[in-house]
C-alpha cells in the first residue's frame, strides 16, 4: 500500500518497465485554426478562414499519452466508434507506443469527438471561438471490464479516466475495488467519483470535490474538512485535488493537508487536458515508489509545464526532471496547512 512519506522530490523516479492500465473514454481533440479579419453580414459572427487541422489523444487517451511519453508500458482499454474518428485515434495511441489490444471498435457506438475552432487576425495568438462535442455514451460497460481484467495481472497500476461516455461504469468500478487490494488504483471521474470506493486514490477538482461534499468550499480548511470525511465515507486512502490557479491538494488517511502552489507563471495558457497530465504523472510515481507526497509534488510540477502550451500536451522525463532542477524549493515540498 502507499504511504505518506517525507519525500523531497527533488528527482524523477525510474518509470520505465512500469506496466500500467488505462481505462476509460478515449476521445479525439480535433482542433480548426483559421484566420479572422471581418464579421459576417448573415449574423453577428466572425468568418473563419481555414488554414488546419490538428488531431490529438484526449480523456482517457492524452492520459496514456502522457505515461507512454514517460515511458511507461500502457494498455488502454475503452470502447471506441466504428468510424473515422475511432480508427483515428486507435492509430494515434498506436503511433504514441500505447498497446491498443483493449481498445475496441463497436458499431452503434459514436467516437467521442471534441472540435475547437481557434481564429484569430493576422500575426496575433489564435483563441477560441467554440467548442463541438458530439459521441454517443456506450451502453453496456461489461466488455471494457472484461479486457481489464485480462490486462491486470501484468500491470503495477491501474488508472481510470472517466468523461461520462459510459467506458467507466459500475462493472468498472468493482473491478478497480478489487484491484486496489493489491496495486494502485488512481481515479478521475468526472461525474461519478462515488461509484468508485475503495480505489487507492481519487482525483477530483474542486468543483466535484464540492459536489461530493455536498456543500461549497470557500478555502483550504473548507478542503481539507471534506476530504478528511470524504476519505472515510469511501474507503479511499487518498484524495488528490486540483485547484487551478490555487495549485494542489492532497490529503491522506493519517496525516496532515498538504498543499502545493501552482508549478510555474500563475496565468496558465491552456488548461486541456492539464488534469489528465497530473493523473498520469501522479499515478506513475505512486506506482514506482509508493510515495504519494513524492507522487503529487512531481503532479504538480507537471501540470505546471503543461498549462503553459496550448491544447493537450504531455511531458518527457528529461522536461520534468529540468523543471525539478530550476525549480524553487518551496513549490517542490508543499506544506501542512492551507
Amino acid at each position: 500500500m502507499a504511504v505518506l512519506k517525507a519525500s523531497r522530490a527533488r528527482s524523477l523516479p525510474a518509470l520505465a518497465g512500469l506496466r500500467m492500465v488505462v481505462v476509460g473514454d478515449f476521445v479525439a481533440d480535433r482542433y480548426l485554426y483559421g484566420r479572422t479579419d471581418r464579421i459576417s453580414r448573415e449574423a453577428p459572427v466572425p468568418i473563419v478562414r481555414f488554414e488546419r487541422e490538428e488531431v490529438k489523444l484526449g480523456g482517457a487517451g492524452n492520459v496514456a499519452a502522457n505515461l507512454a511519453a514517460l515511458g511507461v508500458e500502457v494498455t488502454a482499454v475503452g470502447l471506441l466508434g466504428r468510424d473515422a474518428a475511432g480508427r483515428r485515434v486507435r492509430d494515434l495511441c498506436r503511433r504514441a507506443g500505447i498497446d491498443t489490444s483493449g481498445l475496441a471498435l463497436q458499431p452503434g457506438v459514436q467516437t467521442a469527438v471534441k472540435t475547437r475552432i481557434l481564429a484569430g487576425a493576422l500575426h496575433t495568438t489564435r483563441q477560441q471561438l467554440l467548442r463541438l462535442d458530439r459521441g454517443n455514451e456506450v451502453a453496456d460497460g461489461r466488455m471494457a471490464a472484461a479486457f481489464v481484467r485480462r490486462a491486470l495481472p501484468r500491470a503495477h497500476a491501474l488508472v481510470v479516466s472517466d468523461y461520462g461516455h459510459g467506458n467507466a461504469g459500475l462493472e468498472v468500478a468493482r473491478v478497480a475495488a478489487k484491484a486496489a487490494r493489491r496495486i494502485p488504483v488512481c481515479v478521475d471521474s468526472r461525474y461519478g467519483l462515488d461509484r468508485f470506493p475503495g480505489v487507492t486514490v481519487a482525483k477530483p477538482n474542486v468543483p466535484e470535490l464540492a459536489s461530493l461534499a455536498g456543500s461549497p468550499l470557500s478555502g483550504g480548511d473548507d478542503l481539507a474538512r471534506a476530504g478528511r470525511r470524504l476519505l472515510s465515507t469511501h474507503g479511499w486512502q487518498a484524495l488528490l485535488v486540483t485547484r487551478g490557479r490555487d495549485g494542489l491538494a492532497l490529503f491522506a488517511r493519517g496525516t496532515p493537508a498538504r498543499f502545493w502552489p501552482v508549478f510555474g507563471p500563475a496565468e496558465a495558457v491552456d488548461v486541456t487536458g492539464a488534469g489528465d497530465t497530473v493523473l498520469a504523472v501522479f499515478s506513475a510515481v505512486l506506482a514506482a515508489t509508493g510515495d504519494l507526497a513524492a507522487a503529487a509534488s512531481l503532479a504538480n510540477v507537471a501540470g505546471g509545464l503543461v498549462v503553459q502550451r496550448p491544447g493537450t500536451a504531455t511531458v518527457t522525463p528529461d522536461e520534468l526532471s529540468a523543471a525539478l532542477r530550476d525549480g524553487e524549493e518551496r513549490l517542490l515540498q508543499g506544506r501542512a496547512d492551507p
